[in-house]
This record gives structure tokens, sequence and C-alpha cells, in this order.
């Protein structure tokens, strides 16, 4: 099933409650939420307080990406806050198999996030645990990221590790129309996409453009 995450972290951040509003009206499957803390990676987002203040104003799933150091410290605020889904970092956790856990035992989705250049072999031994494997698309340079073909085959990869088990694919970074579809050819099903939708006249038709894409194209 495709599904569309519009990143609330491209939005306007003035006005993010009616980024919510213009996302939910689209037809958006999912809202996500990219905590960036300016030390695991260079940019720098909001907290979990964003996260419990947007919470009361829509029904979707918050899909909350931890692009942070230590991680694990947050997993209870941003649970406590209102997410459905965490995803944490491959490369910023010591211990995957224990933060997969403490998430399933606080009863939300779990998933682990691969920057570009990581082999993603390190699913392996926590498959069990996972119903997310979320892939980086792009490096983080901002406005400026690009689509990385080269993660192509990482996604199918991944799809090929994850065979017969009930785990998404996510790809974040660099999503638009003219690229969804080979994303989703190489068996992706859930696009977060940032700019191709906020920077769109029309961000609901934006997101009907590419969900379109994605189906034309999908695999599933």
């Amino acid at each position: 099933m495709i599904k569309i995450a519009p990143s609330l972290a491209s939005a306007n951040q003035s006005n993010l409650s009616k980024a919510v509003e213009l996302a939910e009206a689209g037809g958006a499957d999912l809202l996500h939420f990219d905590l960036e803390d300016g030390v695991f990676i260079p940019n720098l987002s909001f907290g979990p307080g964003t996260i419990r203040d947007l919470r009361p104003l829509s029904q979707l799933p918050f899909d909350v990406h931890l692009e942070v150091h230590a991680p694990e410290s947050y997993l209870e605020q941003v649970v406590d806050a209102g997410a459905d889904i965490v995803t944490l970092q491959f490369e910023s956790t010591r211990f995957p198999y224990r933060a997969l856990g403490i998430l399933k035992r606080m009863g939300v989705r779990s998933g682990l996030a691969f920057n570009a250049a990581t082999p993603v072999e390190g699913i392996l031994p926590v498959l069990d645990e996972l119903d997310v494997v979320h892939l980086m698309t792009a490096e983080p340079l901002g406005a400026g990221a690009e689509f990385m073909v080269g993660t192509l085959g990482k996604i199918e990869r991944v799809r090929e590790l994850c065979a017969g088990r009930p785990i998404e694919i996510e790809v974040d970074g660099g999503i638009n129309a003219g690229n969804i579809g080979r994303a989703a050819h190489a068996g992706a099903a859930v696009f977060v996409a940032g700019r191709a939708i906020w920077s769109a006249i029309n961000p609901a038709l934006a997101i009907s453009e590419l969900r379109a894409a994605a189906r034309a194209a999908s695999t599933g």
C-alpha cells in the first residue's frame, strides 16, 4: 500500500497547524516529524513539544524520525507526546535491539533508519523487531538535498532481506514526482516528501500526484 508522509520540517514553521490541516485535507497517510539535534546531523529542527502541540489537531499517525545523538533518551518523550511510529538511526545507537524493544513495550511501531552511505545489513539481527526500515535517499544539505539514484539498489536489497515479513520500506530525501516511481518500483511503500509538497502552489494536488506516480510504478 502506497503511503505519502508530508515532512513538517519542510513546511512553514510559523504556521505548522495550517500545514497539518493542508496535509490532512490533501489525503496524506502520515505526518512525518524529523527531530534533528544539530549534533548527529548538521540540521536543527523541533523537539517533542511540537509533536505534543500538534497531536490534538490530527487523527493521522505521527511518524517520528529521531536524527539525534543518543536517541534512547528521547523515546519516552516522543511516545508520551503522541508518536505512533518511532524510527531511530542505526548509526546513532549502540544497542538497536534494546531500543526497538523499548518502543514495542510502549506500544508504538518501531523502525531503523540508515543514512545513504550506510550498508543495510545491520537490520539482519533485529528483523523480528522491525515494523519499518527507513532509508535516507539524500544527504542532509537542507533545501539543496537531492535524491541519490545510487540508493535504489539499497531499497531493492532491503526488499530482499525483509521478504515475507510485514515490514514497510520508507524512503526520505529529495523525493518528488520525477523520482518517486523509481523508488516505488524498487520496493518502497512509504514516501516522505518535503519540498515537493510544501513548495507547490497546491499541496493537496502535489500529494495526489506523488501518490499516482508511486502507484503506477509500484511492485506491490
